[in-house]
């Protein structure tokens, strides 16, 4: 058996009781970062083995599989939020289904689902990205294809190139696409800022250190949005 737990983006208390039933009574618990995932495991009292699964090592995927086909009751949980969403295990999962394992996958944090719940932008369809290729023109034709949907578009970005992919979304978009900008969420210092791109990379720019984890989602103007309500209002 298999599940797939949630762990907090930021805050530990965002942890869902049913997660901390499943580490309580798993045989093993496997980890994106073992000490990590320790720290969690002590802070709510939990003794259990915790073993790394790289999902780039096809020996740790293979040794990973044998416990779970040897009859082990494993939960497998990233550095934060929902894995195998921008977060290693998907190739676990998909080779356990393949291999009869029994696979349960626990509803809890995400950091997509935060940012565009506290957005206030949609409450329907939207595109999601994750992190993007490093290379500035692969990256490019993803958010230009990605925006042609018209639907809000999400993706991850580090601290350190925040600024670049700001600078990379006006380069492709243009100067006053609109974009959301959530930093650290569920943390201490969580931060909401909301602009014309131009405008976030002259704020950030002033900024002597950039830190935080981001959730970028690029928005669509809001002349587009006035259209597509003008279009679909129907007197009855």
């Amino acid at each position: 058996m298999l599940y797939i737990v949630p762990t907090p983006i930021g805050n530990l208390q965002d942890i869902t009781l049913r997660s901390l039933e499943v580490l309580r009574t798993v045989d093993a618990v496997l980890c994106e970062d073992t000490r990590r995932t320790q720290i969690l495991l002590s802070h709510f009292g939990i003794s259990k083995p915790t073993y790394r699964y790289n999902e780039n090592d096809p020996h740790s995927l293979t040794r990973c599989l044998e416990s779970l086909t040897g009859g082990k009751t494993c939960a497998l949980v990233s550095d934060c939020g929902t894995p195998c969403i921008s977060d290693p295990g998907w190739k676990l999962v998909r080779e356990a289904v393949k291999a009869g394992v029994k696979v349960s996958s626990l509803p809890g944090p995400s950091a997509v689902a935060c940012a565009l719940a506290g957005a206030g932008i949609t409450g329907g369809a939207f595109t999601f990205l994750g992190f993007l290729p490093r290379k500035p023109g692969k990256a490019a034709k993803i958010i230009s294809r990605a925006y042609e949907l018209q639907n809000p578009v999400v993706l991850y970005e580090s601290p350190y190139r925040v600024l670049k992919m700001l600078e990379l979304i006006e380069k492709t978009l243009g100067q006053d696409t609109p974009v959301i900008l959530a930093r650290e969420l569920s943390k201490v210092y969580e931060e909401w800022q909301r602009g014309r791109v131009n405008e976030l990379i002259a704020l950030l720019s002033k900024k002597n250190k950039i830190q935080g984890e981001f959730v970028i989602i690029i928005d669509r103007p809001a002349e587009d949005l006035k259209e597509e309500t003008d279009e679909t209002d129907t007197d009855f």
